[in-house]
This record gives C-alpha cells, sequence and structure tokens, in this order.
C-alpha cells in the first residue's frame, strides 16, 4: 500500500526538496502551506492551506489527509521562521511569534498526527531543526532557544511512540542554500548545504527500518569545533 507523507512550509526551498524527493519515491504526498498553490513536478499531490499560527490549522491539515488517504505513515514538520531576537533588542512580541512558528505549531501537529503515525507500525516524524538547536554561536537567543525546543519535541516523540514503530529524527543543519538563509549567512551559495543534498539525507533517514534510528542527523557546510 503507497505510504503517506505530510510535508509543511512545502511551497519552497528545503521543504519543497523533501517533498520533491518523497514524490520520487513514490509517496502520496499531503502539503501544507500558508499560501496553497500547485507544486511543479508534483502535480498528483493534496496541497492544504496551512498556517502554523492558527491553533486549529495543525488538526484541520491532519484530519483533511486521513480523510483523503485513510493513513499517515510520515510528517516532515519544515515550517519555521528566523528573526533577529539578541539581548539588545528582543522583545516579548518576537519572541512570542518565534515560539508560536518554531515550537506550539509543531508541538500541535504532534499531537494531531501522532495516532496515526502509531497506527502506521514505522510511523516517521522529521523536525527540521537547527545547529542552533545544538550550540550557540551568535547571539540570536530567541531562534537558539526554539531550536533547542524543537529538538527536545522531537526526542519526546522519539520516546512517546517508540513501542509502536514511531522514529523520530531532529534535522539539525548549519546554512542551507534558501531564501531564509541568503539575507544571514556568510557563505556563498554554493559552500552552503543545498537542499536537494538535505532532501536525500532525510528522506534515507525516513526510510532506515525502526531497527536503525536515526536520533539526531547533524549536517555541517562547514568545520564546527564542536560538532
Amino acid at each position: 500500500m503507497q505510504k503517506v507523507a505530510m510535508v509543511s512550509g512545502a511551497s519552497r526551498g528545503i521543504g519543497s526538496a523533501i517533498a520533491s524527493e518523497l514524490a520520487r519515491r513514490g509517496y502520496a504526498l499531503s502539503l501544507g502551506m500558508r499560501e496553497p498553490r500547485a507544486v511543479e513536478g508534483m502535480a498528483d499531490a493534496f496541497i492544504h492551506a496551512y498556517e502554523a499560527r492558527d491553533p486549529q490549522a495543525a488538526r484541520n491539515w491532519v484530519d483533511a489527509t486521513i480523510d483523503r488517504y485513510g493513513r499517515l505513515d510520515v510528517l516532515v514538520s519544515n515550517a519555521g521562521i528566523c528573526k533577529m531576537i539578541d539581548f539588545d533588542n528582543g522583545n516579548d512580541a518576537l519572541l512570542a511569534e518565534t515560539f508560536d512558528i518554531n515550537v506550539h505549531a509543531p508541538f500541535r501537529l504532534v499531537q494531531a498526527a501522532l495516532p496515526h503515525l502509531r497506527r502506521s507500525g514505522r510511523g516517521r516524524f522529521v523536525q527540521l531543526a537547527s545547529l542552533s538547536g545544538k550550540r550557540v554561536k551568535n547571539l540570536n537567543v530567541g531562534y537558539q532557544m526554539s531550536k533547542h525546543a524543537m529538538v527536545a519535541l522531537t526526542h519526546a516523540v522519539r520516546r512517546a511512540g517508540w513501542d509502536d514503530g514511531v522514529r523520530a529524527t531532529a534535522v539539525c543543519p548549519g546554512f542551507v542554500n534558501t531564501d531564509m538563509a541568503s539575507g544571514i549567512a556568510d557563505l556563498p551559495p554554493d559552500a552552503m548545504t543545498q537542499p536537494q543534498d538535505l532532501a536525500l539525507l532525510v528522506v534515507n533517514a525516513i526510510e532506515l527500518p525502526n531497527t536503525a534510528s536515526v536520533a539526531e542527523l547533524l549536517v555541517n557546510c562547514r568545520y564546527e569545533e564542536t560538532l
């Protein structure tokens, strides 16, 4: 039976690359995005509105996916933002927005999806986190706090679903050649990890058997002293 994968933030960048690789390997896709539109190369995908800050969006999207396909095997939580929140200029509004999108929304997605992933017997949860969830390199403390929380969420999913065959992976790249990185990276685009290469790593991890689970996938585009 064809496996079903949900991917948030799938309209561009890392999410689009992961969705394309999943489609290439035969998965049925449910793609969540703020402004639903056709995605190049994925004409058969189920496109659904997903606004991360809407408390009902996760449940609505998961329910619609189950109504469409009758099952769920993979959830890739990719939607996220990166705004500078340091000790000099950070404020409650920026911190609340960052945590709403980077932490609360993935929690709600997992909460809605986990019963279906358990029924799969080899459900997979992938959280796109960051190396900023593993170390503190600059002073964007708000972003780093949110990414550390994402890694913790992934380990909680791994623990909660383990006995039912659910495996969870926190994917922690450095700079990836996307629109998000273009305004903040101190590297040229060709020196960053490419979305298509990250997608290969992610989908390879998804397809590993239950007995070879990868809890954290750290991806470097340059030398990291501690990682």
